[in-house]
């Protein structure tokens, strides 16, 4: 948007981590693909990343669609889960199962030198599913759908196993936005996390 002073480029996802990250322009994009959105502008904005990610549903016309934040995303083993990837699938499994969810957030589970990853899946649930089981293989599957990366993973086990669903107490999430000072409108439960540090202080609040 140059007639307004306004430069993108776009990062894709596994250059988040590098300290010399390569960076796109709009003629490099592809379909499909997440990217960090960046901007430069002519009041001062310098390569600043904007914190959403995009992914552009048309090359001609370009057109883009915002998938979720740079913060909020699973990618521990390649798999590039977006929230926009979660609450599709998430509102999938529901629509089979007849559950509603009030809350989620979700993170990795490592590899062990015994055994594959996984993701695991802290859920509140306003009314909770018949059977947690397949909840999760409707989860499972519908994760399958939207993305084709987390599919590839979950072939055969290799790198990811079934997800792993934990049913949290009513009031786990107002407890842990209490215990971190944020209770308010302006603030929301993070979804998707690379690493388990929210994971493990939501389980230990609730231990408590």
């Amino acid at each position: 948007m140059l007639d307004y002073g306004v430069y993108y480029e776009f990062m894709p996802m596994e250059e988040m981590a590098s300290d010399n990250p390569k960076t796109l322009q709009l003629h490099e994009v592809k379909l499909d693909t997440n990217y960090a959105l960046i901007i430069t502008t002519n009041a001062g904005l310098w390569r600043y990343r904007i914190g959403d990610t995009v992914m552009f549903t048309s090359l001609s016309p370009y057109r883009v669609q915002i998938t979720g934040r740079t913060k909020s995303f699973i990618n521990a083993f390649g798999e590039e889960l977006m929230v926009d990837n979660a609450d599709k699938a998430l509102a999938a499994a529901c629509d089979k199962t007849g559950a509603l969810i009030r809350d989620y957030t979700a993170g990795p589970v490592f590899m062990s030198d015994n055994s594959s990853g996984a993701h695991e899946w802290l859920i509140e649930f306003e009314k909770h599913p018949d059977n947690p089981q397949y909840f999760a293989e409707c989860l499972d599957n519908a994760l399958k759908e939207v993305n084709s990366d987390y599919e590839a993973k979950r072939y055969k086990d290799m790198a990811l196993k079934d997800p792993i669903i934990r049913i949290m107490p009513e009031g786990t999430f107002f407890n842990w936005l209490k215990f971190k000072g944020k209770l308010g409108g302006q603030n929301k439960v993070p979804r998707l996390h690379n690493d388990r540090k929210m994971l493990e202080e939501v389980l230990s609040l609730t231990e408590s």
